[in-house]
C-alpha cells in the first residue's frame, strides 16, 4: 500500500543504537525533515552513522556496558543536543524499562511502548498468563518456578522433553533443554545463572518442547486512540542456537485460513496490554497448523524490511509518528501484502570454522543492486569491523512478485555481495537458498542443526 504523508511533531532525535539499524532510523529520520543525532564509542569514532547524523556524540570506551548501555551518557547527550525523542533500535537498551522511565522522567519522548509495558511483556511468564486470560493460545507448562523443590512435579506434569526458560530477557539466552529427569536439576541452574548474568532476573518458567515446529511472528501496529492494525507474518524458522539467520515475508507454510486466526490472536494479544508503536508477537506452529504465543516483543525486529518489503509501510518512520501522537492513517482493511520478501542476515563469522567470530578491515566492497535489492548495512570501503558488537554486519533483502522468483533474485544478489578482508556467512546463506527443503518451503527450527552446523 502507499503512506499517505502525515508529518511529525519532533524536531530533533537522538539515536541510541549503532551500526546499520542507526544508519537506518537517521534516513528516516532525513526523509521525515528530523535532525538526527547519533552516539557512538570510542571504537566507532569513524562510523557511518556517526557521520552520517547531523550531530554526534561519543559517549565512551569500546565496551558496549560502558557507551551504547551507558544510560546517563546518552541521556545527557540527548539533553545537551536538545533531542526531544530518543530511538532505542533493536538489542541494546530498546527492550530496558528503565531506561524508557529515565526518558520520561528528562521530558524525552521514548520511541516505543512506555516502561510499565516494557516490564509487562519482558517478564515472558506473566506475558502467557495475559495471553492465557485473553484467549490467546499459549504452549503447555507451568508458570514461574519460585522454588526449585517443585521443578520434578512441574516437569512430569508437563511432560519430557521440556524447555527450561528464562523469565526476563530474550535472544535465545537462559533456556536450556531437558529431554529426561536427569537433566533437570543442571538445566534449571544453568538455565537460572544465565538469565541473571544477563538480564539481571534469575527466575525460570517451564513448558513442552514442540518439535518439529515453525517460528512465525505477526508485525503489529498500535498507535494512541486504540487502532491496532496487523501487517501479516514473517516466517523466521532458520535459525542457529536461536539466533534468525533468514526470515521471508509471507511464510510458505501458513494457510490463508490459520493466518486470518493468527492475525486476531495477534490483535488480541497487543489489545490485552493496550499495547502502543510497533511490537511483534512471536508463535510457534506445528505441522498440524496450531500456533501457540511464545512471546512479545516491544522493539522494532531486525527483519522488519521484510515486512515493509510486502507492504510498503515504512516501519521506522510509523513508529516515530506514533510516538510524536500521530494516529495511524490507515485501517487493518488497508493493509495489502504483495509479492514476496526474502532477507538474509550477513554475518562476520566462518561458519566453516564453528562460527567464530570475524572482523577487520574491508579492503573492497561491493554492493548488489538491481530493482527491489536492499543492502542495509553500515559498512564502507576501507572501514574496520570493530570486534566489540555483534557480528552482524548487513542485511541483503529481496523482493519479486512470487517465492521462487525471490529465491533466485536472492542467490544473485548473494553471489553479486563482496566483502573482502571480512569472513562472512554468505556461501551458508546460498547453501539454505538452494536446499531442497527450503525451496519447498518445508523446514522447521531445526533446519540448521539437522545439517550438521553446531
Amino acid at each position: 500500500m502507499t503512506e499517505k504523508g502525515v508529518g511529525s511533531l519532533f524536531s530533533k532525535i537522538l539515536i541510541a543504537n549503532r551500526g546499520e539499524i542507526a544508519v537506518r532510523i537517521i534516513r528516516a529520520c532525513r526523509e521525515m525533515g528530523i535532525s538526527s543525532v547519533a552516539v557512538f564509542s570510542e571504537a566507532d569514532r569513524e562510523s557511518l552513522h556517526a557521520s552520517l547524523a547531523d550531530e554526534s556524540v561519543c559517549i565512551g570506551p569500546a565496551l558496549a556496558k560502558d557507551s551504547y548501555l551507558n544510560i546517563p551518557a546518552i541521556l545527557s547527550a540527548a539533553v545537551a543536543t536538545g533531542a526531544q525523542a530518543i530511538h532505542p533500535g533493536y538489542g541494546l537498551l530498546s527492550e530496558n524499562a528503565e531506561f524508557a522511565e529515565l526518558c520520561e522522567k528528562c521530558g524525552i519522548a521514548f520511541i516505543g511502548p512506555d516502561a510499565d509495558l516494557i516490564r509487562k511483556t519482558g517478564d515472558k511468564d506473566a506475558a502467557r498468563r495475559t495471553m492465557r486470560e485473553a484467549g490467546v493460545p499459549v504452549v503447555p507448562g507451568c508458570d514461574r518456578i519460585d522454588d526449585p523443590s517443585r521443578l520434578r512435579e512441574e516437569a512430569d506434569k508437563i511432560g519430557y522433553p521440556l524447555l527450561i526458560k528464562a523469565s526476563a530477557g530474550g535472544g535465545g539466552r537462559g533456556i536450556r533443554t531437558v529431554n529426561g529427569p536427569e537433566d533437570l536439576q543442571n538445566a534449571y541452574a544453568t538455565a537460572s545463572s544465565e538469565a541473571q548474568s544477563a538480564f539481571g532476573d534469575g527466575t525460570v518458567y517451564m513448558e513442552k518442547f514442540l518439535s518439529p515446529v515453525k517460528h512465525i511472528e505477526m508485525q503489529i501496529l498500535c498507535d494512541r486512540f486504540g487502532n491496532t492494525v496487523c501487517l501479516g507474518e514473517r516466517e523466521c524458522s532458520i535459525q542457529r542456537k536461536r539466533q534468525k539467520l533468514l526470515e521471508e515475508s509471507p511464510s510458505p507454510a501458513v494457510r490463508e485460513e490459520t493466518r486470518r486466526k493468527m492475525m486476531d490472536a495477534a490483535v488480541r494479544a497487543a489489545r490485552a496490554v493496550n499495547y502502543v508503536n510497533a511490537g511483534t508477537i512471536e508463535f510457534l506452529m506445528d505441522s498440524s497448523g496450531n500456533f501457540y504465543f511464545m512471546e512479545m516483543n516491544t522493539r522494532l525486529q531486525v527483519e522488519h524490511p521484510v515486512t515493509e518489503m510486502v507492504t510498503g509501510i515504512d516501519l521506522v518512520k510509523w513508529q516515530i509518528r506514533i510516538a510524536a501522537g500521530v494516529p495511524l492513517s490507515f485501517h487493518q482493511q488497508d493493509v495489502r501484502t504483495e509479492g514476496h520478501a526474502i532477507e538474509c542476515r550477513i554475518n562476520a563469522e566462518n561458519p566453516k570454522k564453528g562460527f567464530t567470530p570475524g572482523g577487520g578491515k574491508v579492503s573492497f566492497l561491493h554492493v548488489p543492486g538491481g530493482p527491489w535489492v536492499r543492502f542495509d548495512t553500515a559498512l564502507y570501503q576501507d572501514y574496520v569491523v570493530p570486534p566489540f558488537y555483534d557480528s552482524m554486519i548487513g542485511k541483503l533483502i529481496v523482493h519479486a512478485q512470487t517465492r521462487e522468483e525471490a529465491v533466485r533474485k536472492m542467490q544473485a544478489a548473494l553471489g553479486e555481495l563482496v566483502i573482502d578482508g571480512v569472513e562472512h556467512n554468505a556461501e551458508l546463506q546460498m547453501e539454505i537458498l538452494n536446499d531442497p527443503e527450503f525451496k519447498a518451503g518445508n523446514y522447521c527450527t531445526d533446519f540448521i542443526e539437522k545439517r550438521g552446523y553446531a
